[in-house]
């Protein structure tokens, strides 16, 4: 057990610094692929967690799928608390890596960039408030990206890697324009709580009625949901 939360922390922590250190690239001053855009940014994100995936191997990365790993008996619920923390904590550190890196791209780009700009590097938030609507895009996204994930895996375990990465592509390309499509709530309150403490000026509220409510459980939702169709319509596990 001690194997896999570390593997857990790890493996949460470098998909951060992929997914935090590419929002830094685009939105930082001075730095090389300063103003790339979302295309640029969902690939990373995509293409990241394949290698995450890749080097740690059967890793949940998120505690909404370790909650349907639960539902479906592939981990019990007293290895689900100790894995979302270990989650927690290596997005928590991936995040600070990721700002470590940057913190001279910070430092320059002080009272240049939009506060929510900067605070966006680390959370999602939607543009367009709607509270309803938000929790039922992250809840919908989360849905189609476990049972992607589960199917693909029921498909052709081996390419999972590949294919967990095509999915994060197409569903962030897709869908991830009204909330920034967290789905997974370690990817979002982890680097939250780092832009929280970390030193930089000049931060803007941190939602955290947004960040607690919407990526914080609506996930879970989407978690559950994918049990079901996985379950009693597709009929693969």
């Amino acid at each position: 057990m001690t194997h896999q939360l570390l593997a857990e922390v790890m493996s949460t922590a470098l998909m951060i610094i992929f997914g935090v250190g590419v929002h830094c690239d685009d939105v930082l001053k001075k730095t090389k692929y300063a103003g790339t855009g979302h295309l640029f940014a969902i690939t990373t994100w995509a293409f990241g967690i394949t290698v995450c995936l890749f080097v740690f191997g059967g890793v949940s990365m998120n505690p909404a799928m370790a909650l349907l790993k639960v539902l479906l008996g592939k981990l019990t619920i007293a290895q689900f608390f100790p894995i979302a923390i270990a989650e927690m904590i290596g997005a928590f550190l991936g995040a600070v890596i990721a700002y470590f890196m940057y913190a001279d791209h910070f430092k320059i780009s002080e009272g240049q960039i939009d506060g929510v700009a900067i605070r966006n590097i680390f959370s999602t938030n939607p543009n367009c408030r709607n509270l309803p609507r938000n929790y039922f895009v992250e809840a919908f996204a989360t849905f189609i990206f476990l049972t992607s994930i589960m199917a693909a895996e029921h498909a052709n375990e081996a390419m999972l890697p590949f294919t967990v990465g095509l999915i994060v592509w197409a569903i962030g390309m897709g869908l991830g324009g009204t909330t920034g499509f967290a789905m997974n709530q370690a990817r979002d309150l982890g680097p939250r709580f780092a832009y929280q403490i970390l030193p930089i000026k000049d931060k803007v509220n941190n939602d955290w009625q947004y960040g607690l409510l919407v990526p914080g459980t609506a996930p879970f939702v989407g978690a559950v949901l994918a049990f079901f169709f996985i379950r009693y319509f597709l009929g693969i596990m």
